[in-house]
């Protein structure tokens, strides 16, 4: 991972600004890499990171499809990482993207770079295995686990003498995940000094795969990691870090920026599912399999209490499905007394969109405290205190440790139930969810209705620099987004050294909501050229989808426009229903043409339907949500997105409805301020997936005419790159 380059050393009082500058220019460094193309939105992005950086400052950047977002951040970082001896911090919000950074731009930059520099990816401590917690359990393997256990105990034992990195992704065949929970690497069970280098079982048994993979941590230049661990790591910090985010001598680049919002919502607030708690109590003992730590100890009170509180959760779930279902008839009931009247203050819920064992709803919104009784807070506080009599009792350290471990893990589940039960998280909103694939697990959750001020102390307030990027941003698009008005740019910028802020007004949305206002706001286009590779067509005789003829109308423009692209298409819904009764219609249809359609949520996994649809360049996919955006399919297999009405979102789930009474509550227009701007961003993701690289050409088809009926309607044009547009 570490390139050994002799060449001009880091920090040697380069500017770092020119020195970029330089890099991306058309003959510059860059340019011997394989498939290296000049973009001057890429080198007008790269100069701000470095200027940010070198300022302290923080930079809020969407750079469009075809800039090179990934290279055009990590150069600056490296540079002044190394120059600085400070760590560069990547977030991304998936999997594809982190494999990218480490596996091929960090690689390739290793080669080309004046600096050595190190790099690792930075797991959740559980992806890893701790050998010393292997030891032990095979040790104790007859009281922990049952047979099968054993086998799959046996299974990652001989798994770990031949891993590379000893983490779940070196599997083949993920483990069972309660042996795996038994053996990973835990908080307070595994430590550098238990575990480590200067350890007694490292030096005998070799070191714990986290420890390994901690000092890769500490010592890279560049981490990276995804937007759930860095909130959930920034969640669980007790104090902020003195002139860093996650270390004392970081900073930190998101990219996919866009889903930071609603994956920080997620993170920050609470959740305490009735799976977590057997989970919990199943480690300590298993009343079914009489296994657990409490096993190796015999001794029977604190199994009593384990057994007395496993039944008192039971009966506590029960009460609170019950209570909820009570809830959601009485909404249902309130809605058809009266169609016109807004949902009573109690609850709002989410519909599944399919039938589940009579289930209607996933999330359940609770706007008042004590829901049911709480039953369970005070059997988990007489449990701890009987695993603290253990604990200061035990004369083994490694089981004193893992009791230590169950006990703060139940600590966490009890005050996130007392929090729930009380509401006593301020500017907090509380749901009861359904998850799993049966919904019988039940999940009590809270989160800040607006992460702004959480996102504006603990991230903008840090004394180093953030930098935020994606390509879509803006809702609106940015004024440099041709080839010539970005190179006027770059040129305007060398000459006055400042930084070029375009339309401004277009991030604002973005930066209120994530607490950014005081970044830099920079958008650079993209080097595609729309004119020529994108064509619009808006249908203006739609009629509204309450009339009777919507759906006829709607298959009769999907029929047409496929025809013309002879399939190739994404067909982007935001009424799964309505999706699936219109891909259930127009089989036979697509069966006569010989094409074949996907449809989301028949069975095949969305990954598995991508690639079907990649491999069938004529293919047809119908999808809802997650296909709108995170997809990239380059080339002649998608070239016609359709989208059959403006995603507006429905205030269906709790977050998003709260969030519109709060705007509503201080007086302002949650329609201006909250839906229409989130339609919008959502309305240039989907339209994002067609133009993929620029050989890419295709017809982007929308089916709503309030595009050309609404006043908003205009925004929508506005917000998608120039290229010509027929109304049909």
């Amino acid at each position: 991972m570490i390139s050994v380059i002799e060449s001009q050393p880091a920090g040697s009082g380069i500017d770092l600004v020119k020195q970029v500058g330089e890099i991306f220019s058309p003959n510059g460094l860059l340019s011997r890499a394989k498939n290296f193309e000049y973009r001057p939105q890429q080198q007008q992005m790269a100069v701000a990171v470095a200027r940010a950086l070198e300022a302290k400052e923080h930079l809020v950047v969407e750079a469009g499809t075809g800039v090179g977002k990934s290279i055009g951040y990590l150069v600056p970082a490296i540079l002044f990482a190394v120059a600085n001896r400070k760590k560069a911090v990547v977030s991304t919000h998936t999997i594809n993207l982190q494999e990218q950074l480490v596996e091929k731009d960090l690689p390739m930059l290793a080669k080309i770079l004046p600096v050595k520099f190190s790099f690792t990816m930075l797991k959740g401590r559980q992806n890893y295995l701790c050998t010393r917690r292997l030891h032990k359990a095979m040790q104790q393997a007859d009281s922990l686990f049952t047979s099968p256990e054993v086998e799959e105990l046996q299974r990652i034992y001989e798994w770990s003498k031949r891993t590379e990195d000893g983490s779940l992704s070196d599997f083949d065949l993920e483990p069972d995940p309660k042996v795996w929970a038994q053996v990973c690497s835990e908080r307070g069970i595994c430590s550098p000094k238990i575990c480590g280098y200067a350890s007694e079982f490292g030096k005998q048994n070799g070191i714990c795969f986290f420890q390994r993979a901690r000092s890769r941590i500490l010592s890279a230049d560049v981490l990276v990691l995804n937007h759930t661990l860095l909130f959930t790591l920034l969640g669980g910090m007790d104090e902020e870090m003195d002139g860093g985010i996650l270390f004392k001598n970081d900073f930190v680049i998101f990219d996919e920026a866009h889903n930071v919002e609603r994956v920080a919502s997620r993170h920050i607030g609470l959740s305490v599912s009735s799976g977590q708690l057997r989970f919990a109590l199943q480690r300590l003992w298993n009343p079914r399999t009489e296994k657990g730590v409490l096993a190796t100890l015999h001794r029977g009170a604190p199994v009593k209490l384990v057994a007395e509180l496993f039944e008192a959760t039971d009966k506590f779930f029960v009460e609170l499905e019950e209570a909820c279902e009570g809830l959601a008839r009485d909404n249902v009931a309130t809605r058809r007394q009266n169609s016109t009247e807004s949902p009573p203050s109690t609850v709002v819920l989410r519909r599944t969109g399919r039938p589940t064992d009579g289930r209607t709803w996933t999330e359940l919104r609770i706007r008042r405290p004590d829901l049911v009784r709480d039953n369970v807070t005070l059997p988990i506080q007489r449990l701890r205190e009987a695993v603290s009599e253990l604990i200061k009792s035990s004369e083994d350290t490694d089981t004193g440790q893992e009791l230590m471990e169950c006990n703060r893990r139940l600590s966490e589940l009890r005050e996130a139930v007392v929090v729930f039960l009380s509401q006593s998280a301020d500017q907090h909103v509380y749901w009861v969810e359904r998850t799993g694939k049966t919904q019988k697990n039940l999940a009590l959750n809270a989160a800040p209705i607006d992460v702004a001020e959480y996102l504006r102390h603990r991230l903008f307030g840090a004394d180093t620099s953030v930098v935020m990027t994606s390509a879509t941003l803006g809702t609106r698009v940015g004024q440099a987004s041709s080839l010539s008005q970005t190179k006027r740019e770059i040129a305007k910028e060398s000459e006055t050294g400042a930084t070029p802020v375009l339309r401004r007004d277009a991030l604002d949305y973005f930066v209120r909501k994530v607490g950014a206002e005081r970044a830099v706001q920079l958008q650079v286009g993209s080097p595609f050229d729309y004119e020529r590779q994108m064509k619009l067509f808006v249908v203006n005789k739609m009629p509204d989808p309450r009339e009777a003829g919507y759906h006829d109308a709607l298959i009769h423009w999907i029929e047409h426009f496929v025809k013309m692209t002879h399939g190739k298409a994404f067909v982007l819904y935001t009424n799964f229903k309505l999706m699936q009764e219109i891909g259930e219609r127009m089989q036979p249809w697509f069966d006569k043409l010989g094409i074949e359609c996907l449809v989301q949520g028949t069975g095949t996994p969305r990954s598995t339907m991508l690639e079907k649809f990649k491999a069938d360049v004529d293919s047809v996919l119908f999808g809802t949500d997650s296909f709108w955006q995170g997809v990239d399919v380059p080339g002649e297999a998608l070239s016609n997105v359709i989208i059959t009405r403006l995603p507006f979102a429905v205030p269906d789930h709790p977050l998003i409805e709260a969030r519109i009474e709060a705007i509503e509550a201080h007086g302002g227009n949650s329609f201006n301020e909250f839906s229409l701007p989130e339609a919008i961003l959502k309305f240039r993701q989907g339209v994002g997936r067609l133009i993929r690289a620029k050989t890419d050409s295709g017809i982007v088809v929308v089916l709503d005419n309030r595009v050309l009926t609404k006043r908003y309607g205009q925004l929508f044009l506005d917000a998608l790159p120039q290229c010509p547009v027929e109304i049909v």
